[in-house]
């Protein structure tokens, strides 16, 4: 071969597929070209080595769903968090072993919104069944923060927060507030407004620093280093 030629027909020509099963051929990641996996129908090539991998499957590609340690991003636009997703911000430690493929970062979603000041666990999933869980169930799932405050911590003031409340004729939901330390404590609320959690703060005498999402329902940010995503397994739910 010295003309370069799509990967997709080339492949057609190797194997005698048709054109949809070689396209989710290489979407799939089931295509070798000298040995490295090329998952572009539109790669050229020439006289490299094309290979179909063992127990390859014409399938389309399952739904996955991203987590991702967002830093801080003000009045951050849909596109700008997504521009976070990359193969160089993967999780090097990624406990999952999914074969990270570019199809993976097409038609994805994103309910249950950081707080605008806050950093942390932000999902992005593919998966409709996840998507309408987040959305149906987003009054019921709890979300914690961790937040960094100033003031004096009285665990007395935080059981206060335990109940709903009318401050200067606004109402503040109850939340679970422990202290996590001299300045951080925990809240745990269900489908937080935005400014929320600095009410709730400055209701007892306290003003936020900084705060961190590290959990929605049972989805745990885990160690999972600031700037970077993983991948969520089939077995880890909402």
């Amino acid at each position: 071969m010295t003309d370069s030629v799509r990967l997709s027909k080339h492949l057609i020509d190797l194997i005698g597929c048709s054109r949809r099963e070689a396209q989710l051929y290489i979407e799939g990641g089931w295509v070798l070209v000298n040995g490295s996996i090329i998952d572009e129908p539109q790669f050229q090539i020439t006289d490299q080595l094309v290979e179909l991998r063992p127990q390859a499957v014409a399938e389309p590609l399952p739904a996955i769903t991203l987590l991702l340690n967002q830093p801080l991003m003000p009045n951050a636009t849909f596109e700008q968090q997504l521009d976070l997703l990359s193969p160089e911000t993967h999780w090097a430690e990624d406990p999952s072993r999914i074969l990270q493929l570019k199809g993976h970062f097409a038609r994805l979603n994103s309910e249950l919104p950081l707080q605008d000041n806050a950093t942390g666990l932000q999902v992005f999933t593919q998966d409709w069944r996840t998507l309408r869980k987040l959305t149906d169930d987003r009054t019921r799932l709890e979300q914690e923060y961790v937040v960094q405050v100033t003031g004096e911590i009285s665990a007395q003031q935080l059981k206060r927060l335990a109940h709903a409340q009318m401050i200067n004729g606004v109402g503040l939901p109850g939340c679970k507030a422990s202290q996590q330390n001299e300045e951080h404590i925990r809240m745990v609320l269900k489908d937080p407004s935005e400014g929320v959690i600095e009410r709730l703060c400055a209701s007892i005498n306290l003003q936020v620093v900084a705060m961190k999402r590290i959990r929605i329902g049972a989805m745990s940010m885990g160690k999972l280093p600031l700037g970077q995503w993983r991948y969520c397994t089939a077995t880890q739910k909402f």
